[in-house]
């Protein structure tokens, strides 16, 4: 599903959540009625054909059941009033808004070329470093990561960083990031990450020992669970991710890298179910 920001209609941004929700679960309108807080099963279904319109309560529960927050939700807010305003002076002010926010949460898309920044560890880390360190040389951005790297790694980084427009450079040794957040095609996505994943996971096992339970945070469940359910916790932990980047971007004094892993995986084989003949 495209980002919030590319929307201008929300009818049509609540009609594509749910044409994605009902592609990977067994999600219907009742369903999404039911979490908006609505008793009428048709009630959204009826606002993505234009026969209804969201007030600006009603848009807050609706936003909830998606699981906007942050930017996406002061968005969605804004998408609602362009969307059920009258007067040519109330879409005009919505519209610069909705310009505004996307603007400041501009999303990258990546794409074949890009892999490169999903090899290792280095490149996502050190987007998110520089810009913490305005003026401080390769050296001390590499002192200043928990894993081994030296400065000419960091050099390499900032150089491909910059080239590809993950970063700005707006002086020596001063950088800025380009776009709030970073996400990948449905194609290209899997094939890119493969190699992080198993290398963040890597350093999660070593992080129990290496820092101190202050510093960080690990939990987990053991689930029985069948296929609707998989796919249906995949998509909230999809949507935690999102709000998760949502609560982060909301503070500007951040002095500290952190990566966030889910994992959902299987520890056992499908039981069969035994027919009786």
């Amino acid at each position: 599903m495209k980002p919030i920001t590319e929307y201008k209609d929300y009818r049509l941004y609540m009609q594509d959540f749910y044409e994605e929700r009902k592609r990977t679960s067994a999600f219907s309108w009742r369903e999404f009625s039911k979490l908006a807080g609505f008793k009428s099963p048709v009630y959204l279904k009826l606002v993505c054909e234009g026969k209804s319109s969201l007030s600006l309560v009603k848009m807050e529960q609706v936003a909830h059941a998606m699981g906007l927050v942050g930017h996406e939700f002061a968005y969605f807010t804004q998408m609602v009033k362009f969307g059920n305003a009258t007067k040519d002076s109330a879409k005009k002010e919505a519209l610069i808004e909705m310009q505004k926010i996307a603007m400041e949460h501009k999303v990258r898309v990546l794409d074949a070329e890009s892999f490169e920044f999903y090899e290792s560890w280095k490149n996502p880390t050190i987007r998110e470093l520089a810009p913490m360190m305005p003026g401080k040389r390769p050296l001390e951005v590499a002192k200043t990561c928990h894993q081994v790297i030296s400065a000419e790694q960091v050099r390499d980084s900032l150089a491909f960083l910059v080239q590809t427009g993950f970063l700005k450079r707006e002086a020596e040794h001063t950088y800025v990031q380009t776009e709030k957040t970073v996400i990948g095609t449905k194609e290209s996505l899997p094939i890119a990450v493969r190699g992080m994943h198993k290398e963040m996971a890597s350093l999660a096992r070593t992080a129990i020992d290496k820092f101190p339970i202050e510093e960080r945070h690990f939990t987990g469940a053991t689930l029985g669970l069948c296929e609707e359910a998989y796919a249906r916790i995949s998509q909230e932990l999809d949507a935690f991710v999102r709000k998760v980047a949502n609560i982060a971007a909301e503070y500007e004094n951040i002095n500290q890298v952190y990566r966030l892993n889910l994992q959902l995986f299987p520890l056992t084989k499908k039981v069969e179910e035994e027919t009786n003949e």
